[in-house]
């Protein structure tokens, strides 16, 4: 019996681990680590990095694992950065590997060398490492996983020079099992629960961390009993609570002025597992308007030190709530009834009504698309001119139906749309895959339509296509700053494209068309695109 290797070793931990999907595309300094691919286990090819990572993240979140990536050295990781800048802010596990040169040849920094392995990724993963010694590879496999999964969540980062893997294993890997939820403490939660219970007028701010913890039922018993209105925090990345809910009252804005006008009249409210706050643009004023008290849950120790105001607790989300919904009194009423407003939890009102000229304007469009999809329907979105329309047309009244990115950088929804249709697939709950993306983001991971159609993935891409950034353009409007150029984007063809990659592609400029194209594209077995022209407008930021 030969001896085994250090790859040989690593599958078994990864198999151990229950970590048999692996997302990438490969390099020259990969191949040694993917050399006779096990046959359990199974390569998710992407056409670019940041693709491999988004779709790792999607299908991280939709199957609450962590996932692996695997990346082409200094080069690839470079590529991957936008995504591996969403999936940390987005808490997700990953574990990121990269290949590097021979060892042989490290010191002399050849071609397409790491050279600060370990710092390149930064301050964008939780622990970045290439390790002294190839028999160290599969401990530090461990520890990625330890890391990655612990709270918070996020991603990891791993470079193996390509030479390691054939070189024997000294010993069987170390597979150790741990805790991912950190319990809040009694004597804090019991004071946050009395002040909510002493409140006139409390304020319940929910975060994605309880949409990670699938906390619906337990975010709905609290906001009941307590009988508080529920705001979820700014730009929200997963929908904590039921947006039909008769408490809901929307998302907070994502500005601080404007955040602490939103809750004036109310004299306690407490963030739980989301900052205080995500904000953004600046506009100065108080954090808090007076007479506020705010509370903070958090299960991330850095959330919670560079919060500028509010008393905080470490602790897992899911676990606090549940905590608080013991301890608080019961209230049989709210004190004054709920405001919703029409734009749901976007950050920012939808634009004014324009002249279409016979043009789809994006509220009806995404009325159509909502009426035209199953209930169940997951919605991916990545459409930030349009975030006003879409909230008002489409709320999320079911747990794990919407996603979007925590960061704001372009690129992540296409691909992450992939690994959640796959994770659907996977699951045995193949509800369908909706991703909105405009025209302008669509751009950005456009790679990711090629693995979606290699998989036969039947996810339906919707491109609202104005022919502009329109974002940027409310932005030019809040700063002042007119004649700024590039933010006309003319000439896109979306269903060339969509063909050039492989999967059906149609254009609907009616109504009526964009509900035929929509129920052909539930039956397909593989992507549909569907560009739809719409009346571009630059929608208000506050």
């Amino acid at each position: 019996m030969s001896e085994a290797t250090i790859r040989d070793v690593t599958f078994a931990l990864l198999r151990e681990l229950g970590i048999t999907t692996m997302f990438g595309n490969p390099g020259s300094t990969e191949e040694t680590f993917l050399k006779d691919f096990p046959s359990d286990f199974r390569y998710i090819q992407t056409l670019h990095e940041a693709s491999a990572v988004g779709a790792a993240d999607g299908y991280a979140q939709a199957t609450r694992k962590p996932a692996l990536v695997n990346v082409h050295t200094s080069a690839g990781l470079s590529n991957a950065m936008s995504n591996i800048l969403t999936a940390f802010q987005n808490k997700t596990p990953l574990i990121i590997t990269a290949g590097n040169q021979t060892r042989d040849m490290l010191l002399m920094e050849p071609w397409l060398t790491n050279v600060e392995p370990s710092l390149l990724p930064r301050p964008w993963v939780k622990w970045s490492y290439e390790p002294v010694r190839a028999e160290d590879v599969p401990a530090a496999f461990m520890r990625a996983y330890a890391t990655a999964v612990q709270a918070p969540a996020g991603p990891v980062f791993l470079s193996i020079p390509l030479d390691d893997w054939d070189k024997p294993a000294s010993a069987p890997a170390v597979v150790r099992t741990l805790a991912t939820r950190i319990a809040p403490d009694p004597a804090r939660i019991a004071d946050f629960a009395a002040a909510l219970s002493g409140a006139k007028n409390p304020a319940l701010i929910y975060g994605s961390a309880i949409a990670r913890g699938a906390g619906w039922p337990q975010a709905i018993a609290l906001a009941e009993k307590l009988q508080a209105h529920v705001f979820a925090a700014p730009a929200s990345e997963r929908p904590p609570f039921p947006e039909t809910h008769p408490l809901y009252s929307g998302g907070l804005p994502f500005a601080i002025g404007p955040l602490a006008k939103k809750l004036e009249g109310y004299d306690v409210a407490i963030v739980i597992g989301a900052p205080i706050f995500r904000y953004y643009p600046y506009v100065p004023g108080p954090y808090l308007p007076e007479g506020l008290r705010l509370l903070h849950i958090s299960d991330d120790a850095a959330e919670t030190a560079r919060a500028p105001v509010g008393d905080s607790l470490v602790g897992d989300a899911v676990l606090a709530v549940e905590a608080l919904e013991k301890l608080v009194a019961a209230r049989a009423a709210p004190t004054k009834p709920v405001t919703r407003q029409p734009h749901g939890a976007a950050p920012h009102p939808a634009a004014a009504p324009v002249d279409t000229a016979g043009v789809i304007g994006a509220l009806d469009l995404f009325k159509t698309l909502r009426a035209a999809t199953p209930a169940d329907t997951v919605l991916v979105e990545e459409s930030p001119s349009n975030l006003g329309e879409l909230h008002a047309a489409w709320p999320v009244e079911r747990p794990d139906s919407f996603y979007t990115f925590a960061s704001g950088s372009l690129g992540w929804n296409l691909p992450a749309s992939v690994g959640l249709a796959l994770a659907e697939r996977d699951s045995g709950r193949n509800r369908p895959v909706l991703a909105i993306i405009g025209d302008g983001s669509f751009q950005y991971s456009i790679q990711g339509l090629w693995t979606a159609a290699q998989h036969r993935l039947p996810v339906i891409f919707v491109v609202p296509r104005n022919s502009q950034y329109c974002i940027l353009k409310s932005f030019a409007v809040l700063e002042e700053t007119p004649g700024v150029p590039g933010l006309d984007i003319p000439g896109l063809d979306f269903v060339a494209l969509a063909t050039g990659y492989g999967c059906a592609g149609v254009r609907a400029q009616t109504l009526d068309e964009v509900r035929a194209a929509v129920a052909e594209a539930l039956t397909r077995k593989g992507p549909t695109v569907i560009e739809v022209p719409i009346a571009p407008s630059i929608p208000p930021l506050l």
